[in-house]
């Protein structure tokens, strides 16, 4: 057990570029979980008790949680998409089973605009301690959810902060998953076997501004990741890099805070070196940068 973990440093080499002879490519992932959380009126066990004011109800149905979860799809999500829309910016949606079934139309528009929709577990739940059939069947029932929202499966799948010790096996079981996101250990991806494990990351993340994160102003959102981008895009010029911006509906999508989006953006497309990419973009890049055949699902 002492050896589980991989602290190395894997040598990135140099002598590779993102398409376009890019060194650093930003994957914007916009997170769907609103309708997927935890609610009696859901039948679910417990309530939902995430959110700005951490007020946890017990016992009866939380309609004041239920009403904050609803503003994504309602308010947050058009915003989004318009922001990404006027700049071209291709993101991957990691949608929860249950909210996109509740939600079909933010799968419809996605594809539309050319986004990918990935999978995000079926409720907005960690995995950890999930036994291995249970788990099995809930990432079947995410992949049809999501397949008969958006017109096609999945290719990717992250799952709500920890999974558990057999989630990324199930996934490269069942044939229809490219990658994964369930890391957060490099700002490169990297394979296991032929799996490829696309890092994610919690800081340039918009979750921040709840729970004391340090964000409270949009400002302090385009701040944080503009430094990281910089950053990235300088250390880029000698072996290549990837940058990962989280976004909620019912975060960043609020009026006070979708201008940090913009601004973020709007330096980002201003550089040059720089691959806006979807997330299964990018895990088709990174197989043929180490000479694997294109990617096909098993059927």
């Amino acid at each position: 057990m002492i050896n589980r973990r991989d602290f190395a440093p894997p040598g990135h080499s140099s002598d590779w570029r993102w398409p376009g002879g890019a060194g650093l490519a930003v994957s914007v992932v916009v997170n769907v979980e609103e309708g997927a959380e935890l609610s009696l009126g859901d039948g679910d066990e417990v309530n939902e008790y995430i959110y700005e004011a951490v007020e946890e109800v017990r016992g009866a149905v939380d309609l004041c949680m239920e009403s904050h979860f609803e503003y994504g799809p309602r308010a947050g999500w058009p915003r989004i998409r318009s922001v990404l829309a006027k700049r071209n910016v291709p993101a991957t949606l990691n949608a929860c089973g249950r909210a996109i079934a509740r939600t079909p139309w933010i799968a419809t528009e996605a594809i539309a605009d050319g986004h990918e929709v990935s999978a995000h577990g079926w409720r907005w739940e960690r995995h950890v301690g999930m036994n291995r059939d249970d788990e099995a069947a809930l990432i079947a029932k995410t992949v049809t959810a999501i397949t008969q929202a958006a017109g096609a499966p999945p290719v990717g799948w992250h799952t709500r902060s920890a999974t558990s010790p057999h989630t990324r096996a199930l996934l490269q079981e069942q044939g229809g998953f490219l990658y994964d996101s369930n890391a957060y250990n490099d700002d490169i991806p990297f394979l296991e076997g032929e799996h490829v494990v696309l890092p994610y990351a919690f800081d340039t993340n918009d979750m921040r501004f709840f729970n004391r994160g340090g964000f409270v102003f949009a400002e302090d959102f385009s701040h944080y990741c503009i430094t990281a981008f910089d950053r990235l895009l300088a250390e880029s010029a000698h072996a290549p890099r990837m940058l990962s911006i989280g976004l909620h509906t019912r975060i960043i999508g609020r009026p006070a805070r979708i201008a940090g989006l913009e601004q973020f953006l709007d330096h980002a497309l201003s550089k040059k070196g720089v691959w806006f990419a979807r997330r299964d973009q990018i895990a088709h890049h990174w197989r043929a940068l180490n000479g694997l055949a294109d990617w096909k699902p098993r059927v």
